[in-house]
């Protein structure tokens, strides 16, 4: 077999060591994204297309629904876990096994073996997840190509150790900036001192109560967080400016604009001279009443649990499309040196999907 190609007779978990044997990181997944399309196109159930590398694979089976799955296929930098090792516990381990490539695999194995799904499918193989926003290969997919992406009902096979987690929090980081007055430490009363005049700020913080909504049945914890503070000139001078950054973490009812409004009246009265915003990312919704959704939830078992971090769910949400995450490996090994994942997981959760688009 050629160094870049992928037998998808093998098993999830032999497929996913394989996969975590053709290094991918951020920015370098090419390799990988010729050998996904190389092997999809030699289904002749599905049609293939690229764009970048990016690679999207349907099925045309005029079905009353689609259903789409997905996954990144870059890693973080490798640390010297690659190549995969199987130990005796039943683990793979190596760079991507938890982070995605076992989720990779277990689309790759539902292309191979499931050609007359009960609902047609898309199947969505996107770059460069683990970096800058702007770099994502599924925002690039979304905005050139929103077509490939329609659906009425999405998976992302984002590591959450088989149990299904809907929709996301958004997420919104911030700058408050409080200014005062320089001057020389020992004459500290000829200045006003910036990082003092920040005191408010972290106090309103430290009295903060988050919310708890109640989504669909899930409940999902906000957060509103200093995450740094930056003062100082130097160790004889009064700052006369003083940067606290916060982010919140907000659920999926709020929108961006909601969220920075939210941000903006809790800090009214506290001093603060600027809020410019650093990042942003909006919530998505975790859409558990959708008849496909609730299809879903029968086949795979178990009790959906919301999402509190940020997922690619987001950009699903806002073409339209309601979607969860649910994927074989442990989301506390991602990105570690010691990233593993179980094996048992990886065929429990092929087992469970092929259930649900066969059943």
């Amino acid at each position: 077999m050629p160094n870049s190609a992928l037998d998808l007779r093998q098993d999830a978990a032999r497929l996913t060591a394989r996969l975590v044997d053709l290094p991918s990181e951020s920015g370098n997944e090419k390799a990988l994204a010729d050998a996904v399309e190389e092997a999809l196109s030699a289904l002749p159930h599905l049609s293939v297309d690229r764009y970048g590398n990016n690679v999207v694979a349907r099925t045309r089976l005029g079905r009353a629904e689609r259903v789409i799955l997905a996954g990144h296929l870059d890693t973080v930098p490798i640390a010297d876990n690659v190549p995969s090792r199987l130990d005796e516990d039943g683990f793979l381990w190596g760079c991507g096994t938890s982070d995605m490539k076992a989720g990779v695999a277990v689309q790759l194995r539902i292309a191979a073996t499931v050609p007359g799904p009960n609902r047609d499918l898309t199947f969505v193989f996107y770059d460069n997840e683990e970096v800058a926003a702007h770099l994502n290969g599924l925002g690039h997919v979304a905005e050139a190509r929103p077509d490939w992406l329609a659906g009425d009902f999405a998976v992302l096979l984002e590591p959450s150790e088989g149990r299904v987690e809907g929709g996301c929090q958004g997420t919104l980081r911030v700058h408050l900036r409080t200014r005062g007055t320089r001057a020389h430490s020992a004459r500290s009363w000829k200045g006003v001192n910036a990082i003092h005049a920040a005191g408010p700020v972290l106090e309103r913080l430290a009295a903060y109560e988050p919310r708890r909504p109640v989504i669909d049945g899930l409940e999902y914890r906000e957060g509103l967080n200093a995450v740094r503070v930056e003062g100082g000139v130097a160790g004889n001078v009064i700052p006369d400016l003083c940067t606290v950054t916060v982010n919140y973490r907000y659920a999926p009812d709020r929108d961006e604009r909601q969220a920075l409004d939210h941000v903006r009246e809790v800090f009214a009265g506290c001093g603060v001279a600027e809020i410019e915003v650093d990042d942003s990312s909006p919530g998505a919704m975790p859409g558990l009443t959708q008849p496909a959704a609730r299809a879903f939830l029968e086949a795979v078992g178990g009790e959906p649990l919301p999402k509190y971090g940020w997922t690619d769910v987001s950009r699903f949400s806002a073409l339209g499309v309601p979607a969860v995450n649910y994927g074989p490996g442990d989301p506390n090994l991602a990105h570690k040196r010691d990233e593993r994942v179980e094996v048992a997981l990886i065929t429990h959760c092929e087992e469970r999907l092929r259930d649900w688009l066969t059943g």
